[in-house]
């Protein structure tokens, strides 16, 4: 697929297919507590200090839910986004798993898989995208999920 640019007249020819990996970024704690105060979720888990550290995770973690939000993002930095579509539409996720933490501070990475391309009615298509999120270090990804978009030439 070397040089053939993703579009919505090929997607078939990329199912299947990895469509990217991003770069690293840091999941730092300012990120987490800026997500904590959006979604009012302050657990213990999350927040920097003794308790954090003595638990089960040996620090605070990221959010599952904040790996989920940052899908947008690594759409954009794996070229997950076809080319010539005018929008996209968040249909919905399947199969969202976290097998592994982030603790604040570590890097993280996407890697894209398309999966699936279904045409729809009204000439969109609505195309399934696995996001697999990787912890610099660690075996197990902190986020496996299929996202579907629903795009518009």
């Amino acid at each position: 697929m070397s040089g053939l640019a993703y579009t919505l007249d090929n997607a078939p020819k990329f199912v299947g297919k990895e469509l990217g990996l991003s770069e690293w970024m840091v999941i730092d704690q300012g990120r987490i507590d800026a997500f904590a105060d959006a979604t009012e979720d302050h657990q213990w888990i999350h927040q920097a200090g003794s308790q954090a550290d003595a638990g089960p995770f040996g620090g605070p973690v990221a959010h599952g839910l904040l790996a989920l939000g940052l899908t947008v993002k690594f759409a954009k930095d794996t070229g997950a986004l076809p080319e010539d579509a005018s929008m996209c539409v968040n249909y919905g996720y399947e199969h969202i798993r976290f097998p592994a933490p982030v603790l604040a501070g570590a890097r993280v990475r996407c890697r894209t898989t398309l999966k699936k391309v279904d045409a729809r009615d009204d000439g969109s298509l609505l195309l399934t995208t696995e996001y697999r999120v990787e912890v610099e270090g660690s075996e197990k990804p902190a986020m496996i999920c299929d996202c579907l978009g629903v795009f518009y030439r």
